[in-house]
């Protein structure tokens, strides 16, 4: 960490004259990339200004891309051409751009999920009585009705569940949030792998928790290192998703799922299984929430299955935690939305749902084949019908580098840095999400920019001196 103390220029607001003095320090190369900033109570004290101030120069620099703020770890100064680690879902594509973005995990477009939604929403139009329960308020956990539907559901994706064990939520970023608010107080430690899902840190920073990363290999999260972190420093969650891990695609075993469960039963702290990406496939292992569901809160979503902007999903979850998983969504947004649930539900009561699920099934498993063809001689890890590719960079590349050079060349794709839990070192590795392609055509010529960017990269500007 340097000990960096600017002069404030005396003009305007303090946090923004301390903001400015990081960007002209960044520009002078008085603060190299990389460089940890000092914490904001510290900075404050030198200075003679408030936390307060230092915290609003500190997220201005950040929004500016200047810096960037790790849970649990500190702020940093960004690497050249690194691109935003910011946590969104939202195509940076503008209209008429020929970029293909495979930085999203969305589901394959097909206009028969336009379709289907809108034989669904003609289903409601003409169903009064539903009409009229859309418009009332609801259960905190949503209609048995919906419940039934979802568990009914859930059961043909190799998922079963009783419906009155289903919370009905927002997505599974809400099951996330809900779930980290009913189980830990701010202050309080939850636990995941050192590269994780975005949404998370998120969520963590959001809720003032604190983090700690343990690490994982091609098995999926190492239990002896999780063990040991439990004993330096006791968490009261561990937050995985073992079926499909995101970013590494990697899959938990069933050994280690037993062996995992024993350890959370020994050293009494929850687990949160994040089951959004159901891996539809016949190499179906045991839900962790079967092994112990006493201890274990299970997101399901049909944001990766029928669409991102439904907006509903549902969290599994012993009856004893369900009035606090209750009462923080009523102190959120009082109840699911109703109507969103139940467009939903009759989707699926349709069997439209099950029709576009198997088309999706065989779409992913064609486009996992061709990017395997594609990327082959780089050894990517992924799964026959996954939504994404992880692919490690050979030799001396750097993410930033391969990054920058392909969005030059009109696809975006995800670096390691923005899975980076905490303080932790971002691995040379991009994510290529093969699903996001609007059409096959689009995913060839994108996995050949690819191809080429990684077996042929530029120099970097220090090889051509």
């Amino acid at each position: 960490m340097t000990i960096w103390i600017p002069e404030l220029s005396g003009q305007g607001p303090r946090y923004r004259q301390l903001a400015e003095a990081i960007a002209d320090a960044v520009a002078d190369g008085d603060l190299a990339p990389g460089t940890k900033l000092l914490p904001q109570r510290r900075l404050a004290d030198a200075l003679g200004v408030t936390v307060g101030t230092v915290t609003r120069a500190y997220a201005l620099a950040e929004q500016r891309g200047i810096v960037t703020a790790r849970v649990g770890s500190g702020t940093y100064v960004c690497e050249p051409n690194t691109p935003s680690v910011a946590f969104s879902h939202i195509r940076q594509v503008a209209l008429g751009s020929t970029t293909m973005d495979l930085s999203l995990s969305l589901p394959p477009p097909h206009p028969q999920r336009e379709a289907a939604l809108a034989r669904a929403m003609q289903s409601i139009q003409h169903d009064p009585e539903l009409l009229r329960a859309a418009i009332d308020y609801q259960p905190e956990a949503g209609q048995a009705w919906q419940r039934e539907v979802l568990s009914r559901w859930l059961a043909t994706l190799g998922r079963p569940v009783a419906a009155e064990d289903l919370v009905i939520n927002q997505g599974g970023m809400h099951g996330i949030f809900l779930s980290l608010s009913a189980l830990l107080a701010p202050g309080e430690r939850v636990a995941a792998e050192r590269l994780t899902y975005p949404g998370l840190i998120s969520a963590l920073q959001q809720l003032s928790l604190k983090s700690v990363a343990v690490a994982h290999d091609e098995g999926g999260i190492d239990l002896e290192a999780l063990a040991r972190a439990h004993d330096q420093q006791p968490f009261r969650a561990l937050y995985l998703m073992p079926d499909c891990h995101n970013p590494t695609t990697a899959r938990l075993s069933e050994a280690r799922r037993h062996a995992l469960v024993a350890l959370a039963r020994k050293r009494q702290f929850w687990l949160i299984e994040d089951d959004i990406h159901p891996q539809l496939d016949d190499e179906a292992l045991t839900p962790l929430y079967r092994l112990a569901p006493e201890c274990t809160v299970t997101l399901f979503s049909v944001s990766k299955l029928l669409g991102g902007g439904l907006r509903v999903g549902a969290m599994r979850a012993p009856p004893s935690l369900h009035p606090r998983l209750t009462a923080a969504l009523r102190a959120q947004s009082w109840m699911p939305p109703p109507l969103m649930a139940s467009l939903v539900c009759r989707w699926i009561e349709s069997g439209d749902a099950d029709t576009l699920l198997h088309w999706q099934r065989e779409e992913l498993e064609w486009r996992f084949d061709r990017a395997m063809q594609k990327l082959g001689d780089f050894s990517p890890r992924g799964r026959r019908g996954g939504f994404y590719l992880w692919l490690a960079l050979p030799g001396e590349l750097r993410t930033s580098q391969v990054v920058g050079q392909l969005q030059a060349q009109g696809v975006n794709v995800s670096s390691a840095e923005s899975f980076c839990l905490g303080a932790v070192s971002a691995p040379q590795a991009i994510r290529v999400c093969i699903s996001a392609a609007d059409s096959r055509e689009a995913l060839e010529r994108a996995l050949e920019i690819i191809a080429d960017t990684v077996g042929n990269p530029d120099p970097l500007l220090w090889q051509t001196v």
